[in-house]
């Protein structure tokens, strides 16, 4: 059996290995469009489970693919990747001084049948001025980021506290993948 990630994300690889030894990288382009009708944390699950779909009809069904989805929901509105400064602005400011939820969606795909579940944060942000904000956004950083920060990086200053697990606000919930993980091999062994 292969364990294989479907996501290029250098933090979902290197939080992976912290609990799998070995595994292969390959992705397929999904359609991460979600209807208006799915809330944040069933989309970040569907999310999650499309992108493990399409990498598992790749590969064999003894191949294990897991994947994973992040949203940073605000008021009930899901903010992904910025498409630009303006909208990384728009998202640091909108969350500057509240708090907000972060949806980490897994699924794990093996032997033709799916496990996946979402676990949920909350991130407290302190006020941050527009000068912090620019000035973060000039680092890049934002660009690629669902809510236009990484925790991990340095878009942590501007937390105050959070509630839940670290590694799945970066973007991977570790707790939930090795139950998930857990749960696939019990069913093999059933």
């Amino acid at each position: 059996m292969r364990i294989i990630l479907a996501s290029k994300s250098p933090r979902r690889r290197e939080l992976l290995s912290r609990i799998v030894d070995k595994f292969d990288i390959i992705t397929k382009e999904t359609d991460e469009n979600l209807p208006s009708t799915v809330g944040c944390e069933e989309g970040v699950e569907l999310l999650a489970r499309r992108k493990g779909a399409a990498v598992a009809e790749l590969v064999d069904r003894e191949d294990m693919v897991i994947s994973s989805d992040t949203l940073v929901e605000l008021d009930g509105v899901a903010l992904g990747k910025p498409r630009d400064r303006e909208d990384a602005y728009f998202m640091l400011s909108g969350l500057s001084g509240k708090c907000h939820r972060v949806h980490t969606g897994v699924a794990v795909h093996y032997r033709d049948r799916v496990y996946s579940g979402t676990h949920t944060s909350r991130v407290y942000f302190k006020e941050m001025t527009s000068r912090e904000i620019y000035e973060y956004i000039d680092t890049g950083e934002p660009m690629d980021k669902a809510g236009a920060y990484g925790i991990q990086g340095g878009g942590g200053r501007f937390v105050l506290k959070f509630e839940g697990e670290f590694e799945s606000i970066m973007g991977l919930s570790l707790t939930l993948t090795r139950a998930l993980i857990n749960k696939a091999l019990e069913d093999r062994e059933a």
